[in-house]
């Protein structure tokens, strides 16, 4: 950007050539010296001038032209003296232009903007001193008389000569010599900003480039659209490792894939970087990249994401609900309640630390609302069901969306309360939030809201328009059933309803022995292990799977996360529960391997 100054410096200097005002004489020998010059400002500014070259190192200016001017005709002795004070004159306005060039290229990356003025009064100076000894020189050789030569010098100096003058206007293909130099700058400053451009736009390309490579690092679709609504992959062994821990490096976010698009999972390490209590049993864990600033993987609001924790001699999978916002960039929270007989909920509560490093993947789950779904949403939630809503809450208000967002929840009593503080201040921040509390043991505690459990009479209440909302419903599978029942009994579409059920994970199913008549038994083949068993009565293929060693990824073992999905290649099954296969997943033949059970031979891909 200082070259492109110094340029246009130049542009300035060699505009003001072309048409210089008639003053601009007197700055000149030919002009001003031999006489004391006029008094006042202009004789002040001329004697400045003249000094100011002088303490510059210019060599002072010979009496050219008056003494031109004053001789009737040259001898050859005299035109062979004048000829030499020319070639002087011209040797000294090219050493001034020199000297100008070297001071403003020096000063222009100073931004010493006096030094620049005083390296543009040098060229000026300079090119007029070569200017007339050129003139000079010319007329003499052409063999003109010097009364006309200075004569055409002082017309040419008060812009008197008419355009097509031969005095000191070269052509170049038509074109005047001032205004052939001006076209060349101004091609080349046409140039330099041209490249410039050039260059910034490869920056943005390969910026693009390297986003790109890393997945899609970034969350948040309607607010920086600076994620995707699916995890990333990790980061290339390409990309240069610019943001690592103790550096304060921001990092650069590519824009967020559609939710059309097939999310690609990540795997990896977490840190545990703060622990919070929420209620009574409650906390929140909030995990980040183990080294970067931003997280290693982008997710929607509703997703959960799976740990792996390493528990005795045995490692322990189990999926937790994402309750933060993908609007937050550097770390992901997991709320979770310390079950009694849980053995992950206990060990993260008793034994997990801030500074921990715990292993996970994901993010997976289809029970998200991004916006983009419906006009309204209406959020029911029991228990620590809560999680998924409060990031879809947090999501919403934190991008603005307008829409009416109903945000009903039942506990026991307000301790249990989760994130009261934090709905209660989102509530008063968002007049489309509506937020609607029961307590089901509120006798003995100061609760002034609702009481009980919900009814179908409560949820018409509170509910306008209901039979043309989206509900999203999630707690204990008792209260999702109840809390499903009336619903459809109040005439919601079961579409427009989307369920995950939440609670420890179910364990294995207990394999009854079959009735005589049922006692036959089915074979699984799993294709790409080449290893097949026995599928006796009620026995799923997760089960089998287990007692072969084959690896098939699982968590709930109930239906809801969707882990343990693989591909039927032929035969047919059953399933319980299929909430987390989508229209799509069933119409690619895929299967739920904790949930499928079959009376005929099957072979599934994995």
């Amino acid at each position: 950007m200082r070259s492109l100054a110094v340029i246009l410096l130049l542009l300035f200097f060699a505009s003001g050539s072309l048409a210089q005002p008639p003053d601009h004489a007197k700055h000149h020998p030919g002009g001003s010296e031999g006489s004391p010059g006029p008094k006042g400002p202009a004789g002040m500014m001329d004697g400045g001038m003249d000094g100011m070259m002088e303490k510059m190192g210019a060599p002072k200016p010979k009496d050219l032209y008056p003494t031109l001017m004053s001789l009737p005709e040259l001898s050859d002795d005299k035109r062979l003296e004048v000829l030499k004070q020319a070639n002087q004159r011209m040797k000294s306005g090219t050493d001034l232009m020199g000297k100008g060039f070297d001071q403003i290229s020096v000063a222009a990356p100073r931004d010493d903007y006096g030094a620049m003025q005083e390296g543009v009064a040098l060229v000026k100076e300079g090119l007029a001193q070569y200017d007339s000894g050129l003139a000079a020189k010319r007329a003499l050789t052409e063999g003109k008389a010097p009364k006309r030569v200075a004569l055409e010098w002082f017309k040419r100096e008060m812009n008197l000569l008419p355009p097509d003058s031969p005095i000191g206007e070269r052509r170049f293909g038509g074109l005047t010599f001032h205004l052939f130099v001006i076209l060349i700058l101004g091609a080349f400053s046409v140039a330099m900003i041209g490249m410039y451009f050039f260059k910034m736009r490869r920056a943005s390309q390969l910026l693009e480039r390297l986003t790109s490579q890393e997945g899609g690092n970034s969350p948040v679709e309607a607010v920086t659209e600076a994620k995707s609504k699916g995890p990333s992959v990790s980061p290339s062994p390409d990309t240069p490792k610019e943001i690592t821990q103790g550096l304060a490096t921001p990092p650069s976010f590519p824009v967020m894939k559609s939710k059309t698009q097939p999310a690609e999972k990540w795997s990896g390490r977490l840190r545990v970087c703060r622990i919070f209590e929420e209620a009574p049993g409650v906390k929140t864990f909030r995990l980040a990249s183990e080294h970067d600033v931003a997280l290693p993987f982008t997710y929607y609001p509703g997703q959960f994401v799976t740990l792996s924790l390493k528990i005795g001699d045995k490692t322990v999978r189990r999926s937790y609900t994402i309750a933060s916002t993908p609007t937050q960039l550097h770390y992901c929270a997991l709320t979770v309640k310390r079950e009694d007989q849980g053995l992950v909920s206990r060990f993260l509560h008793d034994e997990v630390k801030e500074g921990d490093v715990l292993e996970a993947s994901g993010p997976n789950g289809k029970f998200t609302f991004s916006g983009e779904e419906s006009d309204s949403i209406v959020l029911i939630s029991g228990g620590v069901g809560i999680t998924p809503m409060m990031s879809v809450v947090r999501y919403l208000t934190d991008i603005g969306w307008s829409k009416d967002i109903y945000f009903l929840y039942c506990c026991r009593t307000t301790r249990d309360f989760i994130f009261r503080e934090e709905l209660e201040q989102l509530q008063e921040r968002h007049a489309n939030l509506h937020v609607f509390a029961t307590m089901t043991r509120a006798a003995g505690t100061v609760w002034m809201g609702l009481k009980g459990r919900f009814t179908s009479q409560l949820l018409s209440h509170l509910i306008p328009d209901l039979t043309e909302r989206r509900y999203h419903v999630c707690g204990p599978p008792v209260m999702m059933t109840a809390v499903l029942e009336m619903l459809e009994s109040l005439g919601v579409p079961k579409e427009q309803t989307k369920t995950e059920a939440f609670g420890p994970a179910k364990k294995p199913k207990i394999v009854d022995e079959a009735p005589p008549e049922q006692a036959k038994t089915a074979t699984v083949n799993f294709k790409k292990s080449g290893k097949s068993a026995a599928l006796s009565h009620g026995r799923t293929v997760l089960d089998a799977a287990d007692e072969l060693g084959v690896e098939i990824d699982n968590s709930c073992r109930s239906g809801q996360c969707g882990l343990c999905r693989v591909r039927l290649l032929s035969g047919n099954v059953e399933m319980e529960c299929d909430d987390s296969l989508s229209e799509d997943d069933k119409e690619q033949g895929f299967i739920l391997a904790c949930q499928a059970t079959a009376t005929e031979n099957i072979e599934v891909d994995v």
